[in-house]
């Protein structure tokens, strides 16, 4: 399997996004468990999550009635990471969003085209999948991380969660297919940043992603093969000089939970090095 290339240059590896491969679904994020945390918490009255003790395969089973539309499959084993996540992540306030410097902005009648940013050389942990299908190697791949996120790590603790998840998109020079491979890629929180915990799966690898300059433009809804290809050319013809960036690996960014009907994304570009 292909462990490498999901840095932010755009150099190496498959293609990624926190996509489906298909048609308008989603698939499971840490946002998903956020959103389901919130809408029992409050459904149960008081606002805890110790009613669910109950039923404490109750979050597996709701990941699991959520990938079955998705033809994935979630093993009892994720059972525990599900509720580790949801434990720890009962606020907004507990995402630490990836750190970066806004260089300039361009709008047009009010409405941004895109920004401008900068971001610096940081720990990314990335895994690379070939499942049969997009958005098969989409869910199987984060679920992996999940589990590094999850005490599954040298550390032995809870990492933390960061926004947005991120993964590289490859396509072909006419930008008008993305690769089979796909890699996810999940940011270090900044208080394991000098010395990233290692994991103990041995497909996920932990990459210095070098600091780089990125055009970025929100867009809302599903995040499918469809619609990051029309997202990808709708880019290119914004940039004044798309020359300027590389233009066959690609950065799909997502913030919310991707069961909203407007799920919010970037499309990122990266300018050549």
């Amino acid at each position: 399997m292909d462990r490498g290339g999901c840095q932010m240059n755009g150099g190496g590896g498959g293609g990624n996004g926190p996509s489906d491969g298909g048609g308008g679904g989603g698939m499971i994020t840490l946002e998903d468990l956020e959103s389901f945390s919130e809408d029992q918490m409050s459904d149960s009255g008081n606002g805890s999550l110790e009613d669910e003790d109950d039923d404490p395969d109750r979050l597996l089973h709701y990941w699991q009635d959520v990938a079955r539309g998705h033809q994935v499959e979630v093993a009892k084993e994720m059972a525990e990471p599900i509720q580790q996540l949801t434990t720890n992540n009962n606020g907004r306030s507990n995402r630490e969003h990836i750190p970066f410097t806004l260089l300039s902005r361009k709008e047009k009648c009010g409405e941004l085209l895109y920004e401008k940013r900068h971001y610096e050389k940081g720990h990314w942990a990335c895994i690379t999948m070939s499942e049969e299908t997009y958005e098969q190697s989409i869910c199987y791949g984060f679920m992996r991380i999940m589990r590094y996120i999850c005490q599954q790590n040298s550390s032995g603790d809870y990492l933390g969660m960061s926004l947005p998840i991120v993964t590289v998109v490859r396509t072909d020079q006419n930008q008008s297919a993305i690769a089979q491979g796909v890699t996810v890629a999940y940011y270090l929180p900044t208080h394991h940043q000098a010395q990233p915990p290692q994991p103990h799966d041995s497909d996920i690898v932990i990459e210095i992603w070098p600091a780089a300059i990125v055009y970025t433009r929100p867009f809302s809804g599903p995040t499918n093969e469809l619609t990051i290809v029309d997202q990808i050319n709708s880019m290119a013809e914004i940039l004044e000089s798309p020359s300027v960036c590389v233009n066959d690996s690609f950065i799909v960014a997502g913030y919310t939970n991707p069961a909203h009907s407007q799920r919010q994304n970037e499309i990122w570009f990266l300018e050549r090095p």
